[in-house]
């Protein structure tokens, strides 16, 4: 009875661990997006280039730290697997399919930091398509 409230705890730790850890991301690109917008002169109508200026910023965050945190799930997705070799198989087999879900958002990750370049102009030649045509 005492080993199934140890392994509880640590459960519990451990998802908390895992929200947290996939909030940061998410609120620094909030972060990045809010302050890439800016006025274009009246309080009502937002620049049609703050778009283009958004994606630029997003891309050179992610191609800073896109590498970064895709080694940091890596690791992360160890600490996991061994983990779960502490516990009973249930708890075993719980801790290693998140672990196996963590390497694969690691790698996805990585996808997208690496193609975040060739994303980023594709994306910005059709921004600048639409806004020209929109403009005249």
């Amino acid at each position: 009875m005492q080993q199934a409230r140890g392994s509880k705890g640590a459960s519990r730790s451990a998802v908390a661990f895992m929200s947290i850890l996939f909030r940061i991301p998410l609120l620094m690109a909030l972060l990045l997006v809010k302050s890439a917008y800016s006025y274009s002169g009246t309080a009502t109508h937002f620049s049609a280039l703050d778009i283009v200026t958004t994606l630029t910023s997003i891309q050179a965050v992610l191609a800073r730290i896109g590498p970064l945190l895709s080694a940091v799930l890596f690791i992360v997705a160890g600490i996991f697997y061994a983990l779960g070799q502490l516990f009973p198989p249930q708890k075993r087999a719980t801790f290693q399919s998140t672990a196996f879900d963590i390497i694969i958002g690691a790698i996805i990750i990585a996808a997208i930091s690496i193609a975040s370049n060739g994303l980023a102009a594709a994306s910005t030649n059709l921004l600048s398509n639409v806004t020209a045509n929109v403009i005249s």
